[in-house]
């Protein structure tokens, strides 16, 4: 009788190192001797039952993988909805386990992948499938509950906090006669935990960022326009960092362009474009905003060596966990320490993370509500630390796994279409 497989998958926004956590899960597993599929395109994957042989990959081929960028295997936004009105797509999910003697499932995601894993480990106890359920974390956003900090943000962090440090010398270098005030938008949309880490690169404070606006603090345009003509005043410029969850009094997003995704999140429309037209509405001076959207999570080049070592912990306890049965949890990291910065893996039951969203403490907010505290700066400074790049070719590009991916013969009837 064939060894029981491991199913892996990856889910929602993807990380500069969500697949380091694939190439852990991978050959951990192969030391164990389980064989492991990934699904492609997430749960997507599984319900079609487009399923990948790993073990068809290279030695060579998976180590390179840990230092790539994006999903390897693809990624999705779909959600899961409750076993009572969407019993159809948990029978198929199960009968595609079934169908190919899949055993252990790792579900590599945020928030509502989190979600996901524990309703496919309930929905398989309840449908009498021996089944180990672990979600692996995975958002660089920040915001999962019980995990100090999530595999994914460090590396964001440290790009944010470079490219703030970086786009501002060239402001200042043009101020005189040109840009007066820089605004970037960064990725957060009811946690402002990126947009703090823009502080790091405020090391007095004439340095930028001179101004942060995060999700937690509601928005006051006049209050806000009177830091940056401050700033412009006594600095020559201003540099604005803005969450892409900036929110009125009222809980209105600043920049909501209506319409939702898969989850119900609110579509947002820019932010950044947003606050600078205030910007140059309400004081006349000339800006400049920019949007890195994708370019701030793949950024593997300036990946932290921190956050490389959290991706890879994470794959390599999930893995252990669900060869010991614990379905349900996920592997958290708990710092033990800040100086030195010491920390270990705990497993945490996922009913105590789906749907919970973890964010800025208050203590972690200036008072003035537009910079970081030195608390906040203790917290992140650990996650930023090292890098962790990929090589690079004679071509002087970055060299970035190249794989295979067979995918396994298929033992079912196709999903019906219309059933996504």
């Amino acid at each position: 009788m064939p060894a029981p497989k491991l199913l892996y998958a990856q889910s929602g926004g993807v990380t500069a190192v969500i697949n380091t956590t694939a190439a852990a899960v991978i050959q951990c597993a192969r030391e164990h001797g389980v064989k492991v599929y990934a699904a492609r395109n997430g749960i997507l994957g599984v319900l079609r039952e487009d399923l990948i042989d790993t073990s068809r990959e290279t030695r060579a081929a998976i180590e390179a993988l840990a230092y790539t960028p994006g999903g390897a295997f693809g990624s999705c936004r779909f959600k899961l909805g409750p076993a009572d009105r969407e019993r159809a797509h948990y029978q198929r999910l199960i009968e595609v386990l079934r169908a190919h003697d899949i055993r252990y499932l790792l579900y590599n995601g945020g928030n509502d992948s989190a979600d996901t894993s524990l309703k496919i480990a309930r929905a398989s106890r309840r449908l009498g499938y021996p089944l180990t359920c672990i979600g692996v974390p995975k958002t660089v956003d920040n915001d999962l509950a019980l995990t100090d900090c999530c595999p994914g943000f460090g590396s964001v962090a440290k790009y944010t906090a470079v490219s703030v440090l970086e786009a501002s010398l060239d402001v200042a270098s043009m101020a005189e006669s040109s840009t007066k005030v820089f605004v970037m938008e960064v990725m957060g949309r009811h946690a402002g935990w990126i947009a703090a880490a823009a502080g790091l690169a405020q090391r007095t404070p004439d340095d930028p960022p001179h101004v942060i606006l995060f999700p937690e603090v509601p928005f006051d345009r006049e209050r806000f326009l009177a830091a940056v003509r401050r700033t412009v005043e006594r600095v020559g410029w201003c540099t604005v960092v803005v969450s892409e969850g900036l929110r009125h009094p009222d809980g209105r997003f600043v920049a909501e362009a209506g319409g939702k995704d898969a989850f119900g999140h609110s579509q947002l429309g820019g932010a950044g474009p947003t606050i600078a037209a205030m910007v140059k509405d309400g004081l006349g001076l000339k800006v400049h905003w920019a949007v890195p959207d994708y370019l701030q999570r793949s950024a593997r080049h300036l990946a932290s060596q921190t956050d490389h070592e959290h991706a890879w912990a994470v794959g390599e306890k999930a893995v252990e966990y669900a060869l010991a049965g614990m379905s349900g949890v996920m592997p958290v990291i708990k710092r033990i320490s800040d100086r030195p910065y010491r920390w270990k893996i705990e497993a945490a039951p996922l009913d105590r993370i789906a749907n919970r969203e973890k964010k800025l403490p208050r203590s972690f907010l200036r008072r003035d509500g537009y910079g970081i505290t030195e608390a906040c700066r203790r917290y992140l400074a650990p996650l930023v630390r090292g890098e962790a790049s990929p090589p690079f070719g004679k071509d002087g590009l970055p060299v970035h796994a190249r794989l295979r991916k067979p995918r396994v013969a298929p033992r079912l009837p196709p999903w019906e279409a219309d059933a996504e």
